[in-house]
């Protein structure tokens, strides 16, 4: 599908007005970089000669990164450990004029990281610092609290979940009933954990292994994504199911079983870590600005092909996204 270069200006220039709201998993991601030229004599693996190192977001502090780059307002939910990880993310935020007022502390949780080691662009090993445990109750009571009092000032609400602990029962239940009461376009990514507790949202984006794994079937050909899909929506209640499939793509459905096939649209893969908080963040953004699901899948798409160009979880600019349809169009 072609859209032309105006209205997608349009588009963005209408998301530099929204307000949404990340609730989710916040993570630190930490990159080592360097090179591999031999073999270590202590064991059969490779010696990394570091060249340098760096820190960004991760997990739903991606997502507000995400946001911030498209030029909206990006508002956090989340919790971090009192621990130098923790301030570092916060560190991030506020360099980046994101605001950490929503960011909690928990006392019984560590913040959440990934650190990466990377040589010739190649991702060697993936070392996770975590804890899946539910937050502790008065740390939900605070959550709850800044939350009744920013949900009228946003446009809409992502629920960013890694199953790390944040999103539980009583919170997933308290952010679907005050998008409710309050009509805020609400767009959730799933995981395994409490993948049915996302009631009456406005779109659920499981990846095609997590929709599998949920419904115990598989899937093995366009059909079997709509069964799927439509199962989803019935079971869900919500307008709109988006299933990712990786180089293939995504698959929509609607809740009046139309259905689309969107290809991918990255030019070269570099890294595909990250791809799927730029695709919610692209959704919810044009969702806001009025967009069909169909023309929000499609861009959502091109911009998880520009982030699939870059090493790490980055993120994709109005203009790297619209250069991406000119060459789409062009080839």
């Amino acid at each position: 599908m072609n859209i032309e270069e105006s209205i997608l200006k349009k588009i963005f220039e209408s998301i530099t007005s929204k307000k949404i709201l990340v609730v989710g998993d916040l993570m630190l991601d930490h990159y080592i970089i360097g090179d591999v030229d031999r073999i270590s004599p202590e064991a059969p693996v490779q010696v990394v000669k570091v060249e340098k190192e760096k820190f960004g977001p991760g997990g739903a502090a991606n997502v507000a990164q995400n946001i911030k780059a498209l030029g909206a307002e990006p508002i956090i939910i989340g919790t971090v450990g009192n621990d130098q990880s923790g301030e570092k993310l916060k560190q991030i935020f506020r360099e980046n004029d994101i605001s950490d007022e929503g960011i909690f502390s928990s006392t019984h949780h560590p913040t959440t990281q990934k650190t990466r080691i990377i040589a010739r662009n190649q991702q060697l090993v993936r070392i996770d610092f975590e804890k899946d445990d539910e937050i502790e109750e008065e740390v939900l009571k605070e959550i709850q609290k800044y939350a009744e009092k920013i949900i009228p000032e946003i446009d809409g609400i992502i629920l960013q979940d890694y199953n790390k602990g944040l999103l539980t029962k009583e919170l997933i239940h308290l952010f679907t009933s005050l998008a409710q009461k309050y009509n805020k376009f609400i767009g959730v990514d799933p995981k395994t954990k409490n993948f049915f507790e996302y009631q009456n949202v406005t779109f659920f984006k499981p990846n095609k292994h997590e929709a599998e794994k949920n419904l115990q079937y598989d899937i093995k050909s366009d059909e079997d994504l709509k069964i799927v899909a439509q199962k989803l929506i019935e079971k869900l209640n919500c307008s709109y199911i988006v299933i990712t499939l990786g180089s293939n793509g995504m698959f929509i459905c609607d809740d009046q079983n139309n259905s689309w096939q969107i290809p991918t649209f990255s030019q070269e893969v570099y890294d595909v870590s990250g791809a799927g908080d730029t695709v919610i963040s692209m959704l919810m953004l044009a969702i806001t600005a009025d967009c069909d699901i169909k023309t929000a899948s499609i861009i959502a798409n091109h911009a998880a092909g520009v982030v699939c160009g870059k090493v790490g979880a980055a993120t994709a600019s109005p203009a790297e996204i619209i250069t991406s349809f000119k060459k789409w169009n062009e080839s």
